[in-house]
């Protein structure tokens, strides 16, 4: 009979588990783009003045924070690509909120578990650092190709008014592509443009990424989108 209880018992777990998995892998993703591009490519800076020693880390450390952390949590249903140029050869770092371990409010966490990424002999693959964090060489143009059946939305001052993107679009993949303190390049722009983006705004003033990230986060939160 115990023995029965337990089949059971484990059996219903490895069901849990089956459907947590499966809820992870369906559910559709915000993710969140940000080019860095003065950001360093490897681990050779200093932990006691990021943002004097590479290449204003501090910057993409603060759009971590801003889309994962919440109060006594972390969003499991965020994706955050942090595109390094600061280097000879790009390079991209992935964090994964279902799996993302270790991640505190502070930057210089942050910074810490970006410092490990980039200690990883990086190549064309994913490579996991730590877990929920992962690595590889390439940009932008990798990145958008990754991310080709994703609705793609540009943040820039100058775009459609956000509040006009209809929320039935929003139900599926969701990728927001954000500059860093040095804006876009027009090259990237072209880039940006032929992948299919919509270019919209949060409004006239520019804000900084993270504040951008927070406001984004809060719109989606509270389904602030026309619905037709």
């Amino acid at each position: 009979m115990i023995s029965d209880s337990i089949k059971r018992l484990n059996a219903d777990w490895l069901q849990s588990e089956r459907c947590l998995y499966f809820l992870l892998v369906f559910r559709p993703m915000r993710n969140f783009i940000v080019v860095g591009h003065k950001a360093t490519t490897t681990p050779n800076f200093s932990l006691e003045d990021i943002p004097g020693t590479s290449g204003r880390l501090d910057i993409l450390c603060r759009a971590v924070t801003a889309a994962f952390v919440i109060s006594h949590g972390i969003r499991k249903d965020v994706c955050v690509y942090l595109i390094h140029l600061g280097g000879e050869i790009p390079k991209t770092i992935q964090l994964r909120g279902e799996t993302l371990r270790h991640l505190n409010p502070d930057e210089r966490t942050t910074a810490a578990l970006l410092k490990k990424a980039l200690t990883l002999p990086a190549a064309a693959q994913w490579a996991m650092s730590t877990s929920g964090i992962f690595v590889r060489t390439g940009g932008l143009v990798e990145l958008l190709a990754d991310l080709k059946d994703a609705k793609l939305i540009y943040l820039r001052e100058d775009g459609a008014d956000i509040r006009g993107l209809e929320a039935n679009s929003l139900h599926d993949e969701t990728a927001f592509i954000l500059g860093d303190h040095t804006g876009m390049t027009p090259e990237e722009e072209v880039l940006i443009e032929q992948a299919g983006a919509k270019v919209v705004s949060l409004g006239p003033t520019s804000l900084h990424a993270d504040h951008c990230i927070v406001l984004l986060n809060w719109l989606l939160d509270i389904n602030a989108f026309c619905t037709l």
